[in-house]
């Protein structure tokens, strides 16, 4: 899964939206301390950063070095290249010792993760009793009524047959996911809860974003070689139709799934 990532991780970097402040303050109002977060999958960093305004120390894990190469560095946050699998020594020697960890941010990755491992790492490294666990993805970015009906018929004719079959629980907003973490207090369920991101772009900026997307990179990866050339240019007309050069594109912050750690 690493390798999906590293040749556009540039493009990743560039493209992709940047997680409101609220959902970051909402995530933190669950952990009666702020000393430590652990931001898994962390990617280019860009939870992590968010993290470091209200955490004293972040680190941040990804299993993809050229994703981490542009993390943007702060005094706080430590990044660490990590192999798929870890034992929990190495995980202790990795990231932090057991019990230790307020709260674990995973942005847009769950689904990458095998499942029962993770919630044992999860629940060995978060303090006990209070560590929480918040994770959350995003949907595809919605401009115009134009543009999103030819993206989605891209999407769906050309990119759909290339989709890893882990995508389906990130389709659906991480609902039926087994997330065995107890309700926060003072909340009635675990998630989701929706946030609203918006970024500006121009039609470049929107087409790198639309070839970032896992499912194109693995065509290329396959040598499949996309024909979505007649699309490039149907998306181009539905672009500048309106006249404006730059839009606002909009992506639902979805399926947030809010957790603490069980009672001892």
């Amino acid at each position: 899964m690493a390798k999906l990532f590293e040749n556009q991780a540039r493009q990743y970097a560039d493209s992709r939206p940047t997680y409101p402040s609220q959902l970051f303050r909402f995530v933190a109002s669950s952990t009666p301390s702020h000393h430590l977060a652990w931001d898994v999958g962390t990617g280019n960093g860009q939870a992590a950063q968010s993290l470091a305004e209200i955490y004293q120390n972040v680190i941040g894990t990804d299993t993809s070095e050229k994703q981490l190469e542009f993390a943007v560095k702060l005094p706080n946050v430590r990044y660490k290249h990590t192999p798929s699998t870890l034992s929990m020594m190495e995980l202790e020697q990795t990231v932090a010792p057991a019990g230790t960890v307020d709260v674990l941010t995973v942005a847009q990755a769950l689904h990458w993760f095998d499942l029962p491992i993770f919630y044992r790492q999860v629940k060995w490294l978060l303090k006990k009793s209070h560590g929480v666990i918040a994770a959350w993805g995003y949907n595809v970015p919605r401009v115009t009524d134009d543009v999103d009906k030819v993206f989605d018929e891209l999407y769906e004719v050309k990119l759909r047959p290339y989709w890893d079959p882990r995508l389906a629980m990130w389709e659906d907003n991480y609902r039926n996911i087994d997330f065995p973490f107890e309700p926060v207090a003072g909340a009635d369920d675990t998630g989701p809860i929706e946030y609203v991101m918006e970024k500006e772009m121009d039609l470049g900026a929107y087409l790198r974003y639309v070839t970032s997307v896992s499912p194109y990179q693995t065509a290329k990866e396959k040598g499949a070689g996309v024909p979505w050339e007649d699309y490039i240019e149907r998306l181009k007309s539905a672009w500048i139709e309106d006249g404006s050069h730059t839009k606002v594109a909009r992506n639902s912050s979805r399926g947030l799934d809010r957790g603490k750690q069980p009672e001892a």
